[in-house]
């Protein structure tokens, strides 16, 4: 078995402090974990990034596309017809391209998110005929969603090069 080159270990970022509300920590973990996923990607050496490292197809690069398409669909009310699809980045996309599209669409969330108040209220996104979930669901989801991509992130990204550290 030939050893994979070992690229600097990153140190780790704690989790965020205790938040004034319950939307400031929901939003607060939420950031953390959108910040360490991307963080993880962003300069993955080609072609591994798209490699599976797994019967199931995973590669690191598909699975922050997957979130964005995630992240608008949650918050933006953007339509997803293919999920499956979503799991692989197109043959074009640097992993730069992906890592910009996945914290603009990040940004565009929080710009909605600012402007909720009321955690119990539905998310404001425009999807006629599909009632939108709570604000609180939806961070609880995604926090969930997030975190278990990043867990399969660290693995696929120390598979890659022996990068760890969030």
């Amino acid at each position: 078995m030939t050893a994979k080159p070992t690229a600097p270990r990153r140190r780790d970022a704690p989790p965020p402090q205790t938040a004034p509300s319950e939307a400031d920590t929901l939003r607060g973990f939420l950031d953390y974990l959108r910040a360490c996923i991307a963080a993880k990607v962003d300069g993955a050496p080609e072609p591994q990034v798209r490699t599976a490292a797994v019967p199931s197809g995973t590669n690191l690069l598909g699975l922050l596309n997957h979130l964005t398409f995630v992240e608008g669909a949650t918050f933006l009310g953007d339509n997803v017809t293919n999920w499956k699809a979503t799991f692989n980045a197109a043959p074009t996309d640097s992993v730069a391209d992906v890592v910009d599209r996945y914290r603009t669409t990040v940004q565009r969330a929080n710009n909605v998110l600012d402007g909720c108040t009321d955690l119990g209220a539905p998310v404001p996104r425009p999807r006629p005929g599909r009632p939108a979930p709570s604000v609180r669901w939806a961070l609880a989801h995604m926090i969930e969603e997030t975190g278990r991509h990043a867990g399969h992130a660290d693995i696929l990204r120390e598979l890659i090069d022996g990068a760890t550290g969030r």
